[in-house]
């Protein structure tokens, strides 16, 4: 069962959202209310899992990432155990930084980082293709990012939680 939310909740997890360093005392000026409620609400939304963590952000290429890539994987079977096991592998690997099961032609997406194009091409060949139950990967490569919004558009989410 979802929470209730009230304005107050859904100002607090768009500010989050967008600044997630920001300090109680600014966040709590910013949805107007005093800091101890603010960050009483804050808390009950992280232990709800309304709010599932904080992180920095990294830009890939100003760290050495200069390749970002997609990875469309088919298996040969998908058993609930091989689907577990392909999945299991995937957390090991580094350059993956993110992993979707799909339905459909595709069986899992993956979004992958790298150094360079070798670093790719070397992961592709000698771990993705080569691991047990991988019928097929097609990879392409990211040419330029057009939009980067993480997170849920909260205002849309808001107006569809109050009907």
């Amino acid at each position: 069962m979802r929470a209730r939310l009230d304005a107050t909740d859904w100002r607090i997890l768009k500010e989050l959202q967008s600044n997630g360093r920001i300090s109680n005392v600014d966040l709590a000026r910013k949805v107007g209310i005093s800091p101890p409620p603010c960050l009483r609400r804050v808390r009950a939304l992280e232990q709800a899992g309304m709010i599932a963590g904080y992180f920095g952000m990294l830009d890939e290429k100003s760290v050495g990432f200069e390749v970002i890539a997609f990875a469309m994987v088919g298996l040969h079977s998908q058993a609930e155990a091989d689907l577990r096991t392909f999945e299991d592998r995937v957390l090991s690997w580094p350059l993956v930084r993110e992993c979707y099961m799909l339905s459909g032609e595709t069986d899992f997406l993956l979004k992958c980082v790298a150094p360079d194009l070798t670093a790719f091409q070397d992961f592709v060949i000698d771990e993705l293709t080569a691991a047990p139950n991988v019928a097929g990967v097609k990879t392409t490569l990211v040419i330029r990012r057009v939009k980067f919004e993480p997170g849920v558009p909260v205002a849309l989410a808001q107006r569809r939680r109050a009907v």
